[in-house]
């Protein structure tokens, strides 16, 4: 059986990854983000896997335009059954110069964003009486200076991750974090630049303090949201896996 799967920030980056993955996991997939312009080369290559996919625009932090993607996804290619909730943005300032629209900002993306398309693809889950939630955190969670708005809304993930685990259980929907270390991203690349530093300096930085000496992948991350998707991952539930090259508490 085909699983329709929905990935958000999907465009490029981490997102872009796994959805390619699903696709080759054998999922048809929406590619969800701001422009569906933009998600044009996702779609191409979850195509050429001959899989189905399309690119659908959403804000996710705007009710009826969640409400209209998910409606669209589920008239074109069917039941949306697993949820990768990837969009998200950073905003980074030392809490003394942090303007309260870039702590709304990060909030609204990476929290509220992550609740309200749960809260639209849910009634899917619980009547098919199946499916995955995967909600990418951070390790910032544990803390960022310089970027506790980030923190906080990713912590707040773990939070919402946790209490849908218990919430959808009964109904065989699973719903885990993955809370990616350094990974060189478009936003990472943004981050270094208004830090007046290369990225390959960042992600030099950053690897040495990694257990295995190396920044993350887009595809490392891939590669935990394809495990926790899997049928085989059906007894793992409300759990947050750091990938970020060495143990995190």
């Amino acid at each position: 059986m085909t699983r329709i799967a929905v990935v958000t920030g999907a465009a490029r980056g981490i997102g872009a990854q796994i959805a390619s993955r699903l696709a080759e996991d054998g999922c048809d997939v929406a590619v969800l983000d701001l422009d569906a312009e933009q998600c044009k080369a996702t779609v191409d290559s979850i195509l050429s896997v001959g899989r189905r996919a399309i690119g659908v625009a959403v804000d996710v932090t705007n009710e009826s335009s969640v409400a209209a993607a998910v409606a669209e996804v589920a008239g074109t290619l069917g039941p949306p059954l697993i949820l990768i909730n990837n969009a998200g943005v950073m905003r980074s300032r030392m809490v003394h110069k942090m303007v309260l629209e870039d702590w709304e900002l990060v909030m609204d993306v990476n929290l509220r964003g992550t609740f309200l398309m749960t809260r639209e693809i849910a009634p899917f889950l619980r009547t098919e009486k199946w499916g995955r939630i995967v909600n990418l955190s951070s390790m910032g969670a544990l803390g960022l200076a310089g970027s506790a708005n980030y923190a906080a809304a990713k912590a707040g993930v773990q939070g919402l991750t946790k209490s849908l685990a218990l919430e959808l259980g009964h109904f065989n929907v699973t719903a885990n974090a993955v809370a990616p270390g350094f990974v060189v991203t478009d936003m990472t690349r943004a981050i270094a630049d208004s830090s007046g530093q290369s990225v390959e300096n960042m992600e030099a930085e950053m690897a040495s303090g990694a257990a295995v000496g190396r920044a993350g992948t887009p595809a490392d991350i891939a590669q935990a949201v394809s495990f926790f998707v899997d049928e085989r991952s059906s007894y793992v539930s409300g759990q947050v896996l750091y990938v970020a090259g060495g143990p995190k508490t």
